[in-house]
């Protein structure tokens, strides 16, 4: 063979590709609430006028709907706080309960004085959290539900309660903000288990079919009977005959084995502990069924121990309105299963 024959066929010759192995690392975890560290420099910003809460009070109101768990600890207390307030003619059990709620969820609560025609007070009506805003001058309070509308209330008219913050002391921060995170996770795993099941995924297979016995024309009239199998409620049974076929010519593989392993109890308790541990509320008073034999113990107990350490803490910040009142307004009885178990000792 010439020289010039094998430097041809060398060239004809497809090139072999050198094959080597790739390796990369993912990116940091991100926060769901990414870049919210710019927060921490801008404090509460001002526009001239009033400040800007240093967090989305639209967002905190659509987490409170997020999860389950963090919904019924704040139902909890608020229903707790409910219990126990007495009614004062100027200020209503419904003005009363949506202060808690707001102070509960939001970290800040807004009471506003209606005044008689004499200057006294009249009556106390709830201002909702989450359009009220901090004057820049002090006493003063803006009522701003959206960017076109803001109204100046009446100086001195509002009382501000507020949570004690470590970054500013403008506003108020709610004390499950740590537990957000588990709050939005609990959320997804739930959306994700529930798009699961509507588009059918559990109910998926993937049919294999590697006999050369069998012809198109049966091909094209097993996936017609496959896809009229499809639809709701219509899981038939099908029936295939390959004479003289090979016994590894067909196979059913299921798509749910794979896809159900979501881990989704998983992921549902622990975020659902971080809930209740950000709340510090006992499993006993929401509902929650015990996984195991023992339960979670008395129910009564765990309520005693529960007022005395968190809702105690919140009546007696709760009770800083009659200061600015001038009366007692805000007035509260024992709860009643702190009652019950003084009695029985």
């Amino acid at each position: 063979m010439s020289r010039k024959r094998k430097t041809a066929m060398a060239a004809a010759a497809p090139a072999q590709t050198e094959q080597r192995i790739e390796t990369f690392t993912f990116g940091e975890p991100m926060p769901v609430l990414s870049q919210r560290e710019i927060l921490g420099y801008l404090e509460a910003m001002s526009n001239g006028r009033y400040y800007e809460p240093p967090m989305s009070l639209s967002g905190l109101s659509k987490i409170y709907r997020a999860a389950i768990h963090h919904g019924s600890a704040i139902q909890v207390k608020r229903n707790i706080l409910k219990s126990c307030f007495i009614p004062h003619p100027k200020l209503s059990l419904q003005s009363f309960s949506a202060l808690a709620m707001d102070h509960l969820v939001f970290g800040n609560a807004y009471l506003q004085r209606v005044k008689n025609r004499l200057g006294g007070s009249l009556r106390f009506e709830h201002s909702p959290g989450k359009y009220t805003r901090v004057g820049v001058e002090p006493g003063k309070f803006w009522w701003v539900p959206n960017y076109q509308e803001e109204t100046e209330f009446a100086e001195g008219s509002i009382f501000h309660i507020k949570e004690a913050d470590i970054d500013q002391e403008v506003y108020g921060i709610p004390d499950y903000v740590a537990s957000m995170n588990s709050s939005l996770l609990n959320e997804s795993a739930t959306l994700f288990r529930r798009r699961y099941y509507e588009n059918g995924s559990h109910a998926g297979f993937i049919l294999y079919m590697t006999d050369g016995t069998v012809n198109e024309n049966d091909v094209k009239k097993l996936r017609e009977s496959l896809r009229n199998s499809k639809g709701p409620g219509n899981f038939r049974n099908l029936f295939l005959h390959a004479p003289n076929g090979n016994k590894d010519g067909l196979k059913l593989i299921p798509v749910a084995e794979v896809a159900a392993k979501d881990d989704f109890l998983s992921i549902k308790n622990v975020s659902r502990d971080d809930q209740l541990a950000a709340h510090r509320v006992p499993p006993q008073l929401m509902g929650i069924v015990p996984n195991n034999t023992g339960g979670f113990g008395d129910a009564q107990k765990a309520a005693e121990v529960f007022d005395a350490n968190e809702m105690d803490c919140i009546r007696q910040t709760l009770l800083t309105v009659n200061d600015w009142a001038g009366e007692d307004i805000v007035r509260f009885k024992p709860y009643a299963l702190a009652i019950a178990a003084e009695g029985e000792k």
